[in-house]
């Protein structure tokens, strides 16, 4: 049997990947860093864990003042993400949040509690406390990684693809994929694209040195080795 021989990483190696929502950020990031050996963090489950955790406590995500008070509080939620991406941990005060933060009512919401300043700087000294302490390296997900926690990576990737492509994803990974689904998910992605792109704090955007791969019409293996092939030049 032929040996795979894979990319030699350096110490330390952070991999930024970065892009809207359907764009396969999570799926690529986890199977990139299983063939590098490095860790794993979804950011954007930290922020829809927070919204739970706002929700959970009866805050109206809409009221600013009244997250800030949560977050800022004695009972402000204490956030643990497990970083191996074979089996990605995301808990609450120790309660696993990982089936109810892709419910609807989080994702109808996380765009609002994410924008608020509060919740964005302390979880990117989270974010960035990780990264840190991830050994021989990590691949960090997000919207936002390259452009502002990350901003000093060795690679930073963001990737996009086609709203209508990203929905059909979407609704593959829900089992609906019916023409009416489908079109409702492509309206809610282009309405999250476009509340994140144009939010105060930490805006979704390509970041400065960032190679942009566009997963249109690419399969997921495609993008993988993409990205492998690029840790291996900056190693």
């Amino acid at each position: 049997m032929a040996r795979v021989r894979l990319p030699i990483v350096s110490p330390a190696l952070v991999i930024a990947i970065d892009g809207p929502a359907g764009s396969g950020k999570s799926s690529v990031s986890k199977a990139v860093a299983s063939r590098l050996g490095l860790s794993y963090l979804d950011t954007g489950a930290m922020y829809r864990a927070v919204t739970w955790a706002v929700l959970h406590a009866g805050v109206d995500p809409d009221d600013v003042g009244a997250v800030v008070a949560l977050m800022e509080g004695e009972s402000a939620p204490v956030i643990e993400s497990g970083t191996d991406p074979t089996n990605p941990t995301i808990l609450v005060d120790g309660t696993d949040v990982a089936a109810p933060i892709r419910g609807d009512e989080v994702t109808a919401a996380v765009s609002a509690v994410s924008a608020v300043p509060v919740v964005r700087q302390q979880l990117v000294q989270l974010q960035r406390k990780h990264a840190a302490e991830s050994g021989p390296g990590i691949v960090v997900e997000g919207r936002d990684i390259g452009s502002v926690v990350l901003s000093d990576a060795p690679l930073k990737v963001f990737l996009t693809a086609d709203p209508s492509v990203r929905a059909q994803r979407r609704a593959a990974e829900t089992n609906a994929s019916d023409a009416g689904s489908i079109s409702a998910t492509e309206s809610a992605l282009r309405t999250r694209d476009a509340k994140d792109s144009t939010r105060a704090v930490s805006p979704l955007t390509r970041a400065d040195g960032a190679i942009e791969i566009d997963t249109t019409d690419l399969s997921f293996d495609q993008v993988v080795d993409a990205v492998v092939a690029l840790a291996s030049e900056v190693a």
